[in-house]
């Protein structure tokens, strides 16, 4: 008797610690992402094993992640602005068709045998241009998938467990794949990936709604939002604390393809477990 009132009670925990599942929205887009963002930390792992190998510079590693991060950095409050006024559903079928072709067309190259640095560079600026879009409309779109908006912290908390779940996974694979079959592997297998949320995407259905009654211009939105943002001392403190931990803490993860190959004399296994 003990033992089925302990069953009952781990059976309702799960479900809900998984309530924000029973939204099918949301339920596929779960599942198609976490498959996108498993592929897309192999071909970051790969792509930074690829440049360091081509390079031996730890100037060069800075530079191409500095391409991919500025071109979201300024575009992001304006995509913000634009994805407000959009379809965000639309905005992110676009987004991840074309981060798909971005990563089809390092295979290409690779292929080729015809790649640079300075290709890689342009790919990445453009995969940042394309983030800008991809990210803010992504992060808003989750509100949109939960019609009980009880759920909704179970959702953005459900989210930050599927990233740090890829983060996990899609490295470890990526160091052996690369280990033994080389970069190219990972780049392609980023790219089938992007067809499981593409897929989840255009599998949902939404009811008929105004996407937005009141239209501003973007310089009023942006001046709307950045006034939110200083003027509420939660969001404020938050904003600063990502600000300093992402500028001084998170970057070292750029460096260490520098540490697995010439300080741990390792390959690229090692740098996927690290």
């Amino acid at each position: 008797m003990e033992n089925t009132s302990k069953q009952k009670l781990h059976s309702l925990d799960l479900k809900n610690i998984l309530r924000a599942l029973r939204h099918r929205n949301y339920r596929l887009f779960f599942g198609g992402q976490i498959i996108s963002l498993i592929g897309s930390w192999m071909q970051l792992i790969a792509l930074s094993w690829l440049v360091y190998r081509l390079t031996d510079s730890e100037f060069i590693l800075g530079l191409v992640s500095f391409a991919t991060q500025i071109p979201a950095f300024f575009l992001s409050p304006f995509a913000g602005v634009f994805a407000d006024q959009k379809d965000k559903r639309k905005i992110l079928i676009v987004t991840q068709t074309l981060f798909m072709l971005q990563a089809f067309l390092l295979v290409g190259l690779l292929a080729a045998d015809v790649i640079t640095v300075w290709m890689i560079i342009l790919l990445n600026v453009m995969m940042g241009l394309i983030n800008g879009f991809d990210m803010t409309s992504r992060q808003a779109f989750v509100v949109e998938m939960i019609e009980d908006k009880e759920d909704l912290g179970n959702a953005i908390a459900l989210n930050s467990m599927m990233f740090n779940a890829a983060r996990l996974i899609g490295p470890s694979i990526a160091g052996l794949i690369i280990a033994y079959f080389g970069e190219m592997i990972c780049f392609l297998i980023n790219g089938v990936t992007y067809i499981a949320v593409i897929a989840a995407l255009l599998s949902m259905k939404f009811k008929p709604r105004d996407i937005s009654s009141v239209k501003k211009d973007v310089i009023s939105n942006l001046k709307e939002g950045l006034k939110y943002t200083m003027g509420f001392p939660p969001i404020r403190t938050l904003i600063i604390l990502l600000g300093v931990i992402s500028l001084v803490a998170m970057p070292y993860m750029v460096l260490m393809p520098v540490f697995a190959k010439d300080i741990l004399g390792g390959g690229p296994d090692t740098l996927g477990f690290l």
